[in-house]
């Protein structure tokens, strides 16, 4: 019986690890470094299908300018995975159907506070404003618009529609958030311009 050194087995380990490692792991830990830090924040790679890589992007113009460049983002890539893919890729589909669905990486996490919404009046809501038991829909509904008509009563009104509106919302926009939508909707644009 022969004897190997610590080393010599711990390199084999680190060898079957990566052969057991799935392709698709190990492309998503190089992603970033083939493709860059700027690109990999618009895209998310779902899959590989048939030897078909499939990204997920945040927009149809990135979609569109990666699906010109894709070639050589193929290239790097079966430089990067040539020893661990079984077969290399043939070709990255890119698309903005999934990007809502896909789940982002834990590092790039949106960090939007409420606070930075313009609907945002500073107050929490208390355990006592909400009522989970109320006995019917029709008591429900007369809990709910007294809540707001209360929280509302402060508020300054919209110049359009009248409505008590958050502060936040009309220096923003000038009326209150629908009827802004109402007039991004018609084309008309932004009211506070």
């Amino acid at each position: 019986m022969s004897l190997k050194s610590v080393n010599n087995i711990l390199d084999i380990l680190k060898l079957e690890a990566k052969w057991q490692e799935q392709p698709f792991q190990r492309l998503l830990k190089c992603w970033q470094e083939v493709v860059g830090a700027k690109v990999a924040a618009q895209t998310r790679p779902l899959s590989i299908q048939r030897d078909v890589l499939w990204v997920a992007t945040a927009s149809a113009a990135w979609a569109q300018n990666l699906t010109f460049g894709r070639k050589t983002i193929l290239f790097k890539l079966n430089q990067q995975l040539n020893p661990n893919l079984p077969t290399p890729l043939i070709d990255i589909r890119f698309s903005t159907a999934e990007w809502k669905h896909s789940p982002l990486p834990n590092d790039q996490q949106p960090t939007i506070s409420p606070q930075a919404h313009p609907s945002y009046l500073g107050e929490s809501i208390s355990e006592s404003e909400v009522n989970p038991t109320a006995e019917n829909a029709r008591t429900a509904f007369e809990n709910w618009a007294r809540t707001r008509q209360e929280r509302s009563q402060n508020l300054p009104l919209c110049p359009q529609c009248q409505c008590p509106s958050p502060p936040g919302e009309l220096q923003r926009w000038g009326v209150c958030s629908p009827c802004a939508a109402k007039f991004v909707n018609k084309g008309i644009g932004n009211r506070s311009q």
